[in-house]
């Protein structure tokens, strides 16, 4: 799909719009896709983000499915909580929202994109729309934006990252990595990219000279905690956060599947009611781990402080 370049004047002489391609209603894969039209597209950060200025999430849901995901809980009604995975609502005004903003309002401006879906989740390859609020962001502001993702499209758009910048933004790209296991990805990620293929594309836009972070949050069952390390280091990313499952009265605090505790009761040789117990010792042995092996490791909410 070709990238339709700015079109001045549509706003007024110092407003820009993108016209974009328009998808109809209908699936990807399993993927229920609806259109909607949102009042805003930056939303000020509260909560575990509160140390930036906005979230921005150009879609809601996210057809990734992770089975702890904790943005789940923010579906409005008990049906879409429960169908997580399976729905995704296209924010169709996102990009002119954001052309509406005042030119270098966002300058030196904290975003975090994005924080309950992911900006790159595979709709996006047909839609382009966190593209086309990127070339805004590049063309009008100098905003300080961390993208937070698992998938591997974020590659395409490092000609936008090295432009916001060229001229005076600053990006981080995050990747999430949480397994070497392809077994434990399919069954807590069942829609997700490999852990591999993430790994290969966080090493592609670290090379372009953009700053990036590996985030293992959680951090599932490593198999070979050594192994894994050196994996993240040929990557050449220098800063990495991880963090464990957070439990609440033995279950995790998002609506895990069965089968993925069972399988993950499995890998560490327990039962379910030793799991938690065993899980947690796991996680202390695979992060000391990581702690002597990577070069800037954080953890938990102090890891997710803004890096500039």
């Amino acid at each position: 799909m070709e990238n339709t370049p700015l079109q001045p004047g549509l706003f007024g002489d110092d407003m820009w719009i993108t016209s974009k391609p328009r998808m109809q209603p209908g699936k990807i894969g399993e993927t229920v896709i609806s259109f909607s039209l949102a009042g805003e597209i930056l939303t000020r950060a509260t909560g575990f983000m509160g140390e930036y200025d906005f979230t921005l999430n150009p879609y809601s849901g996210c057809s990734y499915g992770c089975t702890y995901c904790y943005a789940a809980f923010f579906s409005r009604d008990i049906e879409r909580r429960n169908s997580w995975g399976y729905w995704v609502d296209v924010k169709e005004n996102a990009v002119e929202l954001m052309a509406k903003r005042r030119p270098s309002s966002l300058n030196g401006k904290l975003i975090y994109m994005s924080s309950v879906t992911d900006p790159y989740q595979p709709v996006e390859r047909e839609l382009e729309l966190t593209r086309r609020i990127l070339e805004i962001m590049a063309e009008r502001h100098k905003p300080k934006l961390v993208i937070q993702t698992r998938s591997p499209t974020v590659v395409r758009d490092c000609d936008l990252f090295n432009r916001i910048e060229d001229n005076g933004g600053r990006v981080q790209v995050n990747m999430t990595v949480t397994t070497d296991d392809e077994d434990i990805r399919r069954t807590f990620e069942p829609f997700c990219p490999s852990n591999m293929a993430r790994i290969r594309a966080i090493g592609e836009v670290q090379a372009e000279g953009i700053e990036t972070c590996i985030t293992m949050t959680p951090l599932l069952v490593v198999m070979s905690p050594y192994a894994f390390a050196d994996s993240l280091v040929e990557t050449g990313v220098q800063k990495f956060i991880a963090q464990p499952f957070h439990f609440r009265r033995g279950k995790f605090l998002a609506g895990t599947r069965d089968k993925a505790i069972d399988l993950m009761s499995e890998k560490l040789g327990c039962n379910r009611q030793s799991f938690q117990k065993e899980y947690l010792e796991h996680y202390d042995m695979v992060f000391d781990v990581l702690q002597d092996t990577l070069p800037e490791l954080g953890e938990g909410k102090d890891g997710f402080a803004p890096p500039f």
